[in-house]
């Protein structure tokens, strides 16, 4: 019995029996299909077990709604539609987002087709901006930030099923070992050696104000450059942190330029009670000024009244003040070591910045044994975890510089004339029971 062929079923050359759409060419296998909005499209591959690979995940594209027609899509067209539908964050925010994408993401790997870019690849450029543009992991993360938001929109519309740089970040700090080093606050000499030679030195008193109120209030740097005397409650001795100062050198149409953020959560605007010697530091500042003719002359945003400014009158610039504290680590040190002979161990100022004397004063009030939520709230801490850490990183220190204490009064007795009136006092308390 002869067998019936049923009319339009095609073979390859091998023999293979081809399925609707495909089509044997010299160099390979085609498959064309048609979408519902009538356009047709095409896709090649060098076997047929490979093009059928691809009409597999047609098939299952189009099973859960994934866009078949977007394969030309870049990974720049998702950026383009994101500035179009982003909302609802603050303009200084948006800008900083523009300007991370364009100067680093825009060119090169923006021009790959979203629908191709892998997880691999992914990583493959975070680690390229790490190793070959040296760039910090904090610049890295604010990169990551929009790029993560320009795939959601992709996944969002149906264009990908996931997002390929979720959790990548964590995966390259994990990879190039950087996790988020704790940072060292600087012990109580140290501490007392700054704070002891600014006020003391002509050269360097007049930073002594802005200096000391950073240490003895925790307060970010932006948050202590952007602070107006109107923010400063002397009859009920409280300082009102509202808002935020920063500084952009984006390569935008306004050049370089101050900005004034406020806070994003609850936690970030709060009250710190002020000290008798803040109170005394804020009262120096404003006589330095009216004594050297200082008037405070910046407008930004509508703020002005600035205390912290500069002999211009401008604000001042976190970079001013980190490199005035280089400047005063060195000349202290120098003057430390010249004052003590070379057998002796003196106190020195380590290497810090601006940040650590806000965490300095964190790890003091720890040590001091302030509630816990009472020094969330003073620092402005979102999440207690954060907190908890300093706390737990202060009172680990502080039990070890008292155990030593004690193990030098049981291992040396005969050295006990030795011992510092620091670690006196700490066994006397033990042994009164504290």
């Amino acid at each position: 019995m002869a067998r019936t062929v049923k009319k339009n079923v095609r073979f390859d050359s091998h023999h293979i029996r081809l399925r609707t759409g495909e089509t044997e060419k010299k160099n390979g296998y085609e498959y064309r299909w048609t979408t519902p909005d009538g356009k047709r499209h095409s896709t090649f591959a060098p076997t047929l077990d490979k093009l059928r690979e691809i009409e597999e995940e047609l098939a299952a594209d189009k099973h859960d709604g994934i866009k078949t027609d977007v394969k030309g899509l870049t990974v720049n067209d998702c950026y383009e539609l994101w500035k179009e539908l982003k909302r609802g964050i603050k303009d200084s925010t948006y800008k900083n987002y523009i300007y991370m994408y364009e100067m680093f993401v825009k060119p090169t790997f923006g021009q790959k087709k979203v629908t191709k870019v892998l997880k691999s690849d992914v990583k493959r450029f975070y680690n390229t901006l790490a190793d070959d543009k040296h760039l910090k992991v904090s610049t890295i993360d604010n990169i990551h930030n929009v790029l993560h938001q320009v795939f959601q929109v992709a996944v969002d519309d149906n264009y990908i099923r996931g997002n390929p740089t979720d959790r990548m970040l964590k995966e390259l700090k994990v990879a190039h070992g950087h996790e988020i080093e704790k940072r060292k606050a600087l012990s109580m000499a140290q501490q007392e050696l700054f704070i002891n030679y600014i006020r003391e030195t002509e050269k360097y008193k007049h930073w002594y104000p802005v200096f000391y109120i950073m240490l003895n209030t925790g307060m970010r740097v932006g948050e202590l450059t952007g602070l107006r005397w109107r923010d400063v409650d002397f009859e009920n001795g409280m300082i009102s942190v509202n808002h935020t100062l920063v500084y952009y050198n984006h390569q935008d149409e306004l050049g370089t330029y101050y900005s004034i953020n406020t806070p994003k959560t609850d936690a970030g605007k709060r009250e710190i009670p002020i000290v008798e010697g803040v109170r005394e530091a804020f009262e120096m500042e404003r006589k330095y000024q009216e004594e050297n003719g200082i008037v405070s002359k910046s407008r930004i945003d509508g703020y002005e009244d600035f205390i912290f400014v500069n002999r211009n009158g401008e604000v001042q610039h976190q970079g001013t003040l980190n490199k005035a504290l280089k400047r005063i680590m060195r000349d202290c040190n120098d003057q430390v070591l010249l004052e003590n002979d070379l057998e002796s161990e003196p106190t020195l100022l380590p290497d810090f910045s601006c940040h650590v004397l806000r965490h300095t004063f964190a790890t003091r009030i720890c040590e001091a044994g302030v509630n816990l939520k009472v020094i969330q709230d003073i620092l402005g801490h979102v999440d207690i975890s954060t907190t908890m850490n300093i706390y737990v990183d202060a009172m680990n220190d502080l039990k070890k510089k008292e155990i030593t204490a004690y193990s030098k009064y049981i291992t040396k007795p005969e050295d006990v004339d030795n011992l510092t009136q620091q670690d006196l006092n700490m066994i006397t308390m033990r042994k009164m029971g504290f």
